[in-house]
């Protein structure tokens, strides 16, 4: 979730961290936060604004809700903490001294794992206990002291060439920069495709995206985690990405455009964002379909000052450079828990307000149109601040009714950050910040609230033709309550539609299935018939 250190409306349909960000460092050390303290480009225009429901900025507390129980604590794998058996006995009791309930243990790190048993394989590294199953360990001893365990995922970020994966499996050899058409990687204009020495999947390139939502749903079969994070579900800062050749044909295909568009094209912003929701969207109903009750989170970009409302995000580099649009994806129940990577320094006016700005404006899009409310985190950054910092803006993150996730580890202080004092001297300075009388952990208790209810349907549409860009409708008694489109690869999905029988229309086929009270259907492949069979509705209204 966390990029180390440095690190709507049920019926505008649905279809389709950061950690990683910190674990994309080649160092064991974090690497230096690019989302602190940048301001926002003038130069971007907005897509196309989108509809969603807000509520008054007022904290739960004082609207009478109850704050969150999440107390987190992200263990990343750019160092010790889950490599040998040890290691992770280690990691598990640190964690049960400061009093954190919930552990997000980085299991798939660049397109590889900490684990044994998903699609993806193993990491290569030498500090790697033969045959050793970190995830599988960590989630049995930590279910054993009752905390639960997200596996956290970093999505888009798959390579980092300073310590290549040395697996022949690795997704690299046979995608990476010099496999040609066959090349999942995002690109400049210029063709190039390193941010620094880190390569990242394009998730407009349908197979990068089927490839990483099926490593996903790997891990929710295969071990018993209460649930994923996506981190690095994005495009890499600088918003000059996704110019493969691939990408800007299908853009073009599309959308009847036929020049290159700019960075800042609002039309191909819109277009980018919209690939990123749509693998969102993906993941969450796969994920649901197997496992209805994991939870689904995100760790989720919050760079400079906040935004005033739901209007002014979509000028923010949030919005306009990474284009990930997590208000959507609360609104439209694609994620289930959001932690914000609030990554900013109390001691640097005017981070501190920042900080708090953040957490009032994701409280703003918490409520989704049905009325179920989006779990909500804030996620800090030990790293770079002291252990009295860390407590306060842990303080006021629980003051406020959010949950807290601390990043990381391995690096929870910013003295141990910086080498000026040993992991286990920062993490006992932090517990004991933590844990003072009135502090965040002074009381733990389990955090035991469960995901807000997900009753969807995820379909796919094959045959002759572009798959992509299907009008889909979902009625009842008759009449349209849903609707969207296609990606890609032909799938199409609802995550907030109310239980009981539909029907649904695509391509002019028809289907009848039921609505479960919660989880996702899976309906069987629909053939696309050059005939349409039954006409479309007109299109419902939002």
């Amino acid at each position: 979730m966390p990029r180390p250190p440095l690190r709507a409306l049920l019926l505008p349909l649905l279809l389709g961290v950061s950690a990683s960000a910190a674990a994309q460092t080649a160092t064991p050390a974090p690497a230096t936060p690019t989302g602190s303290a940048v301001t926002p480009p003038g130069t971007a225009q907005p897509a196309a604004a989108q509809s969603v429901t807000t509520q008054p900025a007022a904290t739960q507390a004082a609207a009478g809700q109850p704050g969150s129980a999440l107390r987190g604590l992200w263990i990343d794998a750019f160092g010790p903490g889950l490599k040998t058996p040890a290691q992770v006995k280690q990691t598990v009791q640190d964690a049960a001294r400061l009093g954190v309930n919930t552990l997000f243990v980085q299991a798939i790190r660049r397109a590889d794992c900490l684990c044994r048993k998903a699609s993806v394989p193993a990491i290569s590294d030498a500090d790697l206990t033969p045959g050793f199953d970190p995830l599988d360990a960590i989630t049995a001893q930590a279910h054993a002291r009752g905390m639960r365990v997200i596996a956290w995922i970093s999505v888009t970020g798959i390579a980092n060439t300073t310590v290549p994966n040395t697996s022949p499996d690795h997704l690299m050899r046979a995608h990476g920069p010099d496999a040609g058409r066959n090349s999942w990687l995002a690109r400049r204009p210029d063709g190039s495709w390193l941010e620094g020495k880190d390569a990242w999947l394009d998730a407009a390139i349908p197979d990068a995206a089927e490839y990483v939502t099926q490593a996903a749903v790997s891990l929710v079969r295969n071990y018993p985690v209460d649930g994923i994070q996506l981190d690095r579900i994005r495009y890499p800062d600088g918003g000059a990405w996704g110019y493969d050749p691939k990408t800007l044909a299908r853009y073009r295909a599309e959308t009847g455009k036929r020049d290159t568009p700019a960075p800042t094209d609002a039309a191909w912003q819109a277009w980018k964002r919209e690939q990123i929701t749509n693998l969102v969207r993906r993941i969450t109903l796969e994920v649901k379909a197997v496992r209805p009750d994991a939870w689904v989170s995100a760790a989720t970009i919050t760079y400079s000052d906040a935004p005033a409302d739901p209007a002014a995000f979509r000028q923010t580099r949030t919005y306009t450079d990474v284009m990930q649009d997590w208000p959507t994806w609360m609104q439209t129940g694609l994620i289930d828990l959001n932690v914000l990577m609030n990554y900013k320094r109390d001691a640097a006016p005017p981070q501190g307000a920042w900080f708090d700005r953040w957490n009032a404006f994701a409280q703003q899009v918490q409520t989704r149109p049905d009325g179920q409310r989006v779990a909500l985190a804030s996620g800090t950054a030990m790293y770079l601040n002291a252990p009295q910092v860390t407590a306060a803006q842990a303080a006021r993150s629980v003051k406020a009714g959010l949950g807290w996730v601390g990043y990381s580890y391995r690096t929870p202080t910013a003295d141990v950050y910086g080498q000026r004092q040993t992991t286990p001297a920062g993490l006992g300075a932090v517990q004991a910040a933590l844990t003072a009388p009135g502090a965040a952990l002074h009381a733990p208790r389990p955090w035991t609230e469960t995901p807000p209810t997900t009753r969807g349907l995820l379909g796919r549409i094959t045959g002759a033709g572009t798959p992509g860009g299907q009008t889909v409708q979902v009625l009842r008694g008759g009449q349209p309550i849903a609707q969207t489109q296609t990606d890609a690869l032909g799938y199409y999905g609802f995550a907030t539609l109310t239980p009981g029988p539909v029907e649904i229309r695509v391509s002019g086929q028809r289907w009848l299935d039921r609505v479960p009270e919660r989880g996702v259907v899976r309906l069987p492949d629909l053939l696309v018939r050059a005939v349409q069979l039954i006409p479309s509705l007109p299109p419902t209204r939002p």
